[in-house]
């Protein structure tokens, strides 16, 4: 599929997707919405990490089009809220991790869109929200399921109810982000992160990120259970062998991601 509103870049394991839409500050449409759906489905095994971030200095993802929502009616709007938490739950169950490098304005879905990434880093200009009750809506994206998780229910309520745009050292004291650098730093940082994360064995982060993700939901016996068979699934992989032996005779692993 050609992408009219994505860019991407591969560079020796990482992938960049920016998405780029200058008129809309990046807003998302169905059309947009669709082309990040083809792309995450069609990621093969040479991406390990993918970066995900704005194009343009002053937005990440300003928010879903309100051009195209302002004419919906019920049942148009439930599918183009299912359409975006479908798209955004692929990229959370992607079995790579997944940076958002948050370079600007991060509100409503482009909020949703970074907190379905594994990490966020912002720029020191990045702002965040979700001020969907300003236009009489609710976060759509999963925004109300994902927000509490990260933030704790009092700041999620907080920010949706209110409305109110944070800015990043804000995001960062409530651990909306996991750390804030100079705009001209931003993807570089994300850039150091990803490689260091090339250098740790593919299988184990998958299963890693699995055992977190599903484990999060379930209660502390099932989840200590989860971790035990994925435990126990590492020392069915090459990489375990790889970088235990590596480790004994004093080289460095050269994993292979089997």
């Amino acid at each position: 599929m050609e992408y009219n509103f994505l860019k991407v870049e591969h560079n020796d394991g990482i992938t960049v997707m920016k998405v780029s839409a200058p008129k809309s500050l990046n807003a998302l449409n169905s059309t947009i919405l669709e082309e990040i759906d083809d792309f995450i489905l069609t990621l093969d095994e040479t991406t390990r990490v993918l970066i995900i971030t704005g194009d343009g200095e002053k937005s990440f993802v300003a928010g879903a089009d309100i051009s195209e929502m302002a004419h919906l009616d019920e049942p148009q709007g439930f599918e183009f809220g299912r359409l975006g938490a479908q798209v955004f739950r692929a990229i959370e169950t992607l079995p790579i991790p997944v940076i958002a490098a948050v370079n600007g304005f991060a509100l409503g879905g482009g909020c949703e869109l970074a907190m379905s990434c594994d990490i966020r880093i912002a720029s020191s200009k990045a702002k965040f929200g979700q001020p969907e009750v300003g236009l009489g809506i609710i976060p759509g994206f999963s925004g109300t399921y994902r927000l509490p998780k990260l933030v704790g229910q009092g700041y999620a309520k907080e920010m949706i109810y209110t409305g109110k745009i944070i800015r990043a050292d804000e995001a960062l004291r409530i651990g909306l982000v996991n750390a804030v650098y100079e705009p001209e730093e931003l993807m570089d940082k994300a850039m150091e992160m990803a490689a260091m994360m090339l250098k740790n064995a593919p299988v184990a982060i998958s299963l890693a990120k699995q055992s977190i993700n599903e484990g999060y939901d379930l209660d502390a016996d099932g989840a200590i259970g989860l971790e035990n068979k994925l435990f126990g699934k590492c020392f069915a992989t090459q990489d375990q062998k790889e970088g235990m032996d590596a480790f004994l005779n004093k080289r460095k692993a050269a994993f292979k991601g089997e």
